[in-house]
């Protein structure tokens, strides 16, 4: 896919392993299962506040960037 995007995750070496166990476990790759929890996250969020809309995410786009920066 293109506009993607890379972000560094500071994660403790236990989560990691368990991650990486059910990723494998569910026949995943680690960066797909963490797309899957965001994806699911995302749409937990939808479901029980409403809408993401593309003037709220308009507002946190500076901020975003200058959390993750525009590396790509």
């Amino acid at each position: 896919m293109k506009n993607q995007k890379n972000v560094t995750l500071r994660i403790s070496d236990e989560l990691l392993e368990k991650l990486c166990f059910v990723a494998k476990s569910e026949g995943r790759t680690l960066n797909n299962e963490l797309l899957l929890l965001a994806r699911n996250s995302v749409a937990y969020f939808e479901r029980t506040k409403g809408r993401i809309t593309p003037a709220q995410l308009a507002s946190i786009r500076d901020e975003l960037e200058k959390e993750i920066g525009d590396k790509n």
